[in-house]
């Protein structure tokens, strides 16, 4: 379901790679085989787990790093599990139900929601929370920086569709995402801007808006950068960016 790498035992950085698997188990899709292979080619970072992968052995001081290892139809991790959570208007929650275009992708089922959630989120949520709290526990603070792309094009689903689409979108958070983050981020990746089109971090919901000694930092690469659209092999940029997330990594005191 998930994969924990050890990194450097005094490393406070933990890579979080949630979107980039394709593997789909049982989970009540209604769909094909055919509509979920092009649901997965628009939905899933894909190769986000090379780029974490090459970072962490090209960074003077080893990550950590957490990958899912399904697929975002199962559930999606970063999703907030309740009412508070936007891309529900778009049947996009914790459990979609429907895909990238407003295809149907299950039934408006609690039971099959609530099963899902047991089996997948919960879990997940925990094994991160518990890395977490390993590396406050080690170094007294943790900084979470998630991995992910996008599509060059907007999605259907997208929710804010208007602003810009920079190779490098940075998405931060008011308690979790400190100047000097930050500003290491901007050096890594000059030709970035701020939350657009996607916008906030990744911060566990138990020292989420709690506990300022977890820094987080959402980092989204724009899938022309570095692959093949939409799901496709990647290319020759796939290196830079790797090399420009050590950087980052290195960067982090």
């Amino acid at each position: 379901m998930y994969e924990v790498t050890p990194g450097d035992p005094l490393s406070p950085v933990i890579l979080h790679v949630p979107h980039a698997s394709r593997e789909i188990v049982e989970s009540g899709l209604l769909i094909g085989p055919l509509q979920i292979a092009e649901e997965l080619d628009h939905l899933t970072d894909a190769h986000t787990d090379l780029i974490a992968s090459r970072a962490a052995a090209m960074a003077a001081r080893r990550p950590f790093t957490l990958v899912n290892r399904l697929s975002r139809l199962v559930v999606d991790p970063e999703r907030f599990p309740g009412e508070d959570e936007e891309m529900l208007a778009s049947g996009m929650g914790p459990v979609y139900t429907h895909g990238y275009a407003g295809r149907r992708l299950r039934a408006d089922d609690p039971s099959l929601t609530a099963a899902l959630l047991d089996e997948y989120f919960h879990p997940y949520a925990a094994a991160m929370t518990a890395l977490v709290r390993d590396r406050l526990a080690v170094t007294g603070r943790a900084v979470v920086v998630d991995v992910h792309s996008y599509a060059t094009e907007v999605l259907p689903y997208e929710l804010h569709r208007d602003g810009p689409r920079p190779p490098i979108c940075l998405g931060t958070d008011p308690v979790h995402t400190p100047g000097r983050l930050l500003g290491a981020a901007r050096t890594a990746f000059p030709d970035s801007a701020l939350n657009s089109p996607f916008a906030g971090c990744y911060v566990p919901l138990d020292y989420w808006g709690r506990e300022p000694a977890v820094a987080a930092l959402m980092i989204e690469i724009r899938r022309d950068q570095y692959m093949r659209e939409p799901g496709g092999e990647p290319g020759a940029g796939l290196d830079a960016i790797a090399r420009a997330l050590a950087a980052l990594i290195d960067a982090v005191p």
